[in-house]
């Protein structure tokens, strides 16, 4: 179970796909000054070093974010969603070289107003020591809060928050082919406490069962909790064989009416400056629910 470290994919395609969706959701969310709570349920780290350790191991930056930037550097034109990832990426990086890469609770770290709260959720026993250094570190820390708990078991227990506004991000690592389960339980008992809340859900494409499966099952609790969803993926590659990730997908419940259009004008950028061989494609669908 402990062998993942979110390390290894920092600043790749997939994380492109996720912190491009969570940066919207988050922008959408504030444009009210109500409180916002943010969840991540499989937190890791926090933020990454991309010349040293597991990153520098994989490499899967190079094929990610590294790829993007040589490609906005060519002089191609990019819309302002992916600029805006860009820019956040950025930030961390003072030197202007790109040497470390945020996670998404860096990523949300950073996008907290006064009134919002953030809660964190990792149970690496090597992770959640990394992860309480580096959120301490933050000028922010007073706002968060790092539990070393099941996500999946806690995560109710949270909702709904105090001002009924909610981005819930759930991105286990799958390791586990329980987690497909864990996750849809969670997210059962979840709706039922707190159905209008923002949940966004990643996951990899793999040859195995429950991951083709999943983007259904869900769609089945979004039927039967009458909530509208948007679905995505991203592939970069397709090479049989291969045992790097080559795909990923987000799914997201309840989403804002603007996270289409944001998506549509992104993805065939990412997808044609990401893409390796002919095999890279994007999916993109939605469903509003009629009350």
């Amino acid at each position: 179970m402990f062998s993942y470290r979110h390390a290894f994919h920092a600043g790749s395609h997939a994380d492109i796909l996720k912190h491009l969706t969570l940066i919207h959701l988050v922008s959408y969310l504030q444009e009210k000054p109500v409180a916002l709570t943010m969840v991540d349920t499989h937190a890791g780290a926090g933020i990454y070093n991309l010349q040293d350790g597991f990153a520098a191991v994989s490499k899967e930056a190079e094929g990610g974010i590294f790829r993007l930037l040589k490609y906005q550097e060519a002089g191609n034109q990019i819309p302002e969603s992916i600029q805006k990832y860009i820019d956040c990426i950025q930030s961390e990086n003072s030197s202007g070289e790109m040497n470390v890469y945020p996670g998404s609770p860096f990523i949300l770290a950073r996008m907290l107003r006064p009134q919002d709260r953030l809660k964190l959720f990792e149970l690496h026993p090597k992770e959640i020591d990394i992860l309480r250094h580096n959120v301490g570190e933050l000028s922010c820390a007073k706002q968060i809060d790092v539990y070393d708990v099941d996500s999946f078991k806690r995560l109710k227990g949270l909702l709904p928050p105090p001002s009924r506004r909610g981005l819930i991000l759930i991105d286990p690592s799958y390791e586990d082919k329980q987690d497909y389960r864990h996750l849809e339980i969670a997210l059962e008992e979840a709706m039922q406490r707190f159905p209008t809340g923002c949940y966004a859900i990643w996951y990899p494409m793999l040859a195995r069962r429950e991951s083709a499966e999943l983007p259904d099952r869900l769609k089945k609790i979004c039927t039967t909790h009458k909530r509208s969803w948007l679905h995505t993926e991203l592939r970069v590659e397709n090479t049989p064989g291969e045992r790097r990730l080559q795909a990923s997908g987000m799914f997201i419940i309840n989403p804002p009416w603007t996270l289409e259009k944001n998506l549509a004008e992104a993805l065939p950028i990412i997808t044609k400056a990401l893409s390796v061989g002919n095999g890279a494609q994007y999916l993109l669908k939605s469903f509003e629910a009629k009350n």
